[in-house]
């Protein structure tokens, strides 16, 4: 088996092509829409898997709004701010300056106490507990009809 080489001439080109390949963004390099983004999705406990799947989005879309100055689509907006417990004001930021995340948003109460605590378990634990939730809202709809 014979060991390929590169010509000397190629190598400074090769170099040259990986000293310009993009880097991952560090936080503060962030936009300041696509850091909203990231923080508001964090702040619902979901990955950017999840939250793709919830959308209808693929998940590339998910990270590119992430890294992205650009908002979402308008036909995407919507979805966005009811799976995250915002109001599409709340997840667009304005004039590069976020707006805070309004609390009537949110449930009251005794039920915001306890998904804030869910919140801090272990992503396992929450996914069993989403299930769980998810199972008796479903049936208490289906009994209202």
């Amino acid at each position: 088996m014979q060991a390929l080489s590169v010509p000397i001439t190629e190598r400074s080109e090769i170099a040259a092509y990986n000293r310009g390949m993009a880097k991952r963004r560090k936080e503060r390099d962030r936009p300041a829409q696509g850091r909203r983004l990231m923080e508001l999705r964090k702040a619902a406990g979901l990955s950017q898997y999840e939250l793709a799947e919830m959308i209808g989005e693929p998940q590339p879309n998910i990270a590119y709004w992430e890294l992205s100055d650009k908002p979402p689509r308008s036909d995407v907006l919507h979805k966005l701010a009811d799976v995250l417990g915002v109001g599409i004001p709340d997840l667009l930021s304005v004039n590069g300056r976020t707006v805070a995340v309004s609390k009537s948003a949110r449930p009251a109460g005794k039920v915001r106490k306890v998904f804030e605590d869910v919140s801090r378990l272990p992503r396992r634990q929450q996914e069993h507990i989403v299930r769980v939730v998810s199972a008796l809202v479903m049936q208490y709809e289906q009994s209202r009809q």
